[in-house]
């Protein structure tokens, strides 16, 4: 994938409140790199919880 549609996909994810697992992976392999990373099922739950609060946080039912 060329740089443009790599942004406009980075845009567009965190646009809508994804962010990227590959820039989460390549941050830990730079920053972390002893430490191992979470898998895309975890990332994705620990941004979501990061987002919206503790769990059943901003429920109406």
């Amino acid at each position: 994938m060329n740089g443009f549609w790599r942004k406009l996909r980075e845009t567009a994810l965190l646009m809508v409140g994804q962010p990227d697992y590959d820039a989460y992976l390549a941050h830990m392999a730079a920053h972390h790199p002893g430490q191992p990373p979470m898998d895309r099922v975890a990332f994705f739950r620990n941004r979501e919880q990061a987002r919206y609060g503790s769990k059943g946080a901003g429920r109406c039912c």
